[in-house]
């Protein structure tokens, strides 16, 4: 949401490594400009909460977005911040030189995360002991993978599918 305001990347103005990844952990987030709509900003920041809880389902976004564009709501504001931004422009605090200013070390593509990993556990879910009296039945051997599925709408963006295999 941030880079639809600015136009630029999040934190393109500072090196991407491990005291970037403490700060957000500890609340930093981009300063939003003051071309941004206050409503926008509003919802920029619930979708930000450090509390998943707190942050709004992609049904509620989508809702608030669509008042937006489809009901004309706080077009005032929206109206308003583009004249801020037209302004801004002019004065030569938006635009391409703005975006120009570009730390070396902002990495925007994907890097292994296995440098950050420190201990990997392994769980054998066939040699966890059972109580006696479960009523779990065990009589076939089940088997899990992980699959991408775009039809399955958690945060994750992932689901397990547990197949019977009725040979065993």
């Amino acid at each position: 949401m941030w880079e639809l305001t600015t136009g630029c990347k999040p934190f393109a103005n500072i090196g991407h490594d491990h005291a970037l990844i403490y700060q957000i952990i500890d609340g930093i987030r981009p300063a939003i400009t003051e071309d941004t709509p206050e409503c926008y900003a509003n919802l920029m920041k619930r979708c930000w909460d450090a509390d998943p809880k707190k942050r709004p389902s992609i049904k509620e976004v989508r809702e608030i977005l669509g008042s937006w564009y489809f009901r004309n709501r706080n077009i005032g504001q929206f109206n308003e911040a583009e004249l801020k931004r037209t302004e801004l422009i002019k004065s030569k605090k938006l635009g391409p030189k703005f975006i120009e200013n570009r730390h070396s070390e902002a990495i925007y593509t994907s890097r292994s995360l296995q440098g950050y990993i420190t201990k990997a556990y392994e769980l054998d879910i066939n040699n966890i002991p059972r109580p006696i009296t479960s009523n779990i039945i065990t009589s076939r051997k089940r088997k899990i993978e992980e699959s991408a599925d775009v039809e399955n709408h958690d945060n994750s963006g992932k689901h397990i599918k547990i197949n019977r295999n009725s040979s065993l």
